[in-house]
């Protein structure tokens, strides 16, 4: 871009968006010094205090929490439905619906029944010792926050124009500083905040855009017909790998956090059903919005497209509060993935249960920065990293997972560790081979699902033929 947005921001912009930033750090400082008054000497650095706040989770702080984390790709998505309409809607909204209920409905009371704290240490408990480590690998590719770094450089430089390298490196700086500040409880409370700002913004944006130019018939009139298409111009199983990665929200480390966090099942199950609903209207004024942008902003950057829109259709004042939202979408998403990413390396693959905090802070910062700089070699933008890092969650953990948790089906250590270990095998080097014809078509997260799968299958098989009678 030849010109900032902050060059376009009037007084009363700039003062919203301040505003709403240190309300937010209002908020973190204030919870903070009050939880840390309230917990004893003894508990201050335990790791259920560190990584789950006590498992003290409301479901008002559960809601807005979980809601928040999962938006931080804001422009992945709105870069999407500028490309293909409603295609987005039912790829990063319907699929993972049904994944959300999956969990809500089956998982969330054996999940919160359980002592354990992470995804890992459930595998653990799950499977065997070795199993643990292997989640933890996978874990830890899953929530590399190498996408919301992207974005959190994209808003920050399409706003400034400093640049997208010190942007990133920037804006994850600040991320790191903060999510410093008091383990689990500083992520929530900052989510509250921006759970508000973040559904406001994009509600306004689109209730603005239907008032301005019009409903269905407007769209209809100005975008390509494959706007309109489930598929979006795409194969069906093109379309279908998007709901098996949808399917990973069942070993998401960021649910299961939030689920181990809650103050009792209950509040988990009904927190998960009512974000699901909260989460639909999110993604029907993103879809929408930045349809509006694809059909008044032709040839413009994709990317950022729904940012641009936003600004040209938005009045003084309420400008700076999208920016705000905006913001408080990414960062909602970037703390939350570079902490869980963070305790993975302290807790579960160093087994630090001392000095918790204090590792956890040295992880942060180097994961945070690593995420940073991986961002930048990323060419497909957060599409690419979406699919790369979700097809290993996906392909690896899924089954394996899924069926240690809900069905009578015994799985050994060393075959879920055989099981992970193939499916990733099986995708890495699908990615790297030249595929033409009808193997184009044929994703690697389906040879990584149904590797996992075959040996997944051979265990039971061998298990049933050596088990007592």
């Amino acid at each position: 871009m030849t010109t900032s947005i902050i060059e376009t921001l009037s007084t009363l912009d700039l003062f919203v968006f301040f505003l709403v930033l240190f309300i937010t750090i209002g908020v973190i400082y204030g919870g903070h010094r009050k939880r840390k008054a309230e917990t004893p000497n003894n508990q201050r650095k335990s790791s259920l205090e560190v990584l789950l706040d006590g498992r003290r989770l409301t479901l008002p702080l559960f809601i807005a929490t979980l809601v928040s984390t999962w938006y931080g790709g804001i422009f992945g998505v709105t870069q999407m439905a500028y490309e293909y309409g409603i295609y987005n809607f039912i790829t990063q909204g319907v699929f993972w619906y049904v994944s959300y209920l999956i969990l809500a409905f089956f998982m969330a009371h054996k999940l919160r029944s359980s002592s354990a704290q992470t995804l890992p240490e459930l595998a653990g408990q799950l499977f065997g010792p070795k199993s643990a480590k292997v989640a933890s690998v996978f874990n830890l590719l899953n929530v590399l926050p190498i996408a919301y770094a992207m974005s959190i450089g994209l808003l920050i430089d399409t706003i400034f124009g400093i640049g997208i390298v010190p942007a990133t490196l920037s804006g994850t700086g600040v991320v790191i500083l903060y999510s410093m500040l008091g383990g689990f409880r500083a992520i929530v409370l900052s989510d509250l905040v921006q759970f508000f700002v973040m559904v406001s913004s994009v509600v306004m944006v689109f209730v603005l855009s239907i008032t301005t130019y019009g409903g269905l018939g407007f769209l209809q009139a100005n975008l390509p017909e494959a706007h309109f298409s489930i598929t979006g111009g795409h194969s069906v199983a093109t379309l279908l790998v998007w709901g098996f990665i949808a399917l990973s929200t069942l070993v998401d480390p960021n649910f299961y956090q939030r689920v181990f966090a809650a103050s009792s099942a209950a509040t988990a199950k009904k927190g998960i059903i009512i974000s699901t609903l909260i989460w639909c209207l999110f993604d029907i004024c993103t879809t929408g919005g930045a349809m509006y942008a694809a059909a008044t902003l032709k040839g413009a950057d994709s990317a950022q497209a729904y940012l641009i829109y936003a600004m040209e259709l938005l009045p003084h004042g309420l400008r700076g509060f999208f920016l705000a939202g905006i913001l408080a979408t990414i960062l909602s998403t970037l703390d939350s993935y570079l902490f869980i990413a963070s305790t993975t390396v302290v807790y579960d693959l160093l087994k630090k249960k001392q000095s918790l905090l204090l590792s956890h802070h040295i992880s942060t910062a180097v994961i945070g920065l690593t995420a940073a700089f991986a961002s930048f070699y990323f060419s497909g933008g957060i599409k690419d990293v979406w699919k790369t890092l979700g097809s290993y969650s996906a392909g690896c953990l899924l089954l394996p997972m899924v069926i240690g948790l809900l069905t009578p089906i015994k799985i050994k250590d060393h075959q879920f560790v055989a099981a992970a270990v193939t499916g990733a095998i099986a995708i890495t080097i699908w990615r790297w081979l030249p595929r033409e014809g009808l193997l184009a078509n044929i994703d690697d997260l389906y040879l990584g699902i149904s590797s996992t799968g075959l040996i997944i299958l051979a265990s039971w098989y061998s298990n049933r033929r050596t088990s007592p009678q």
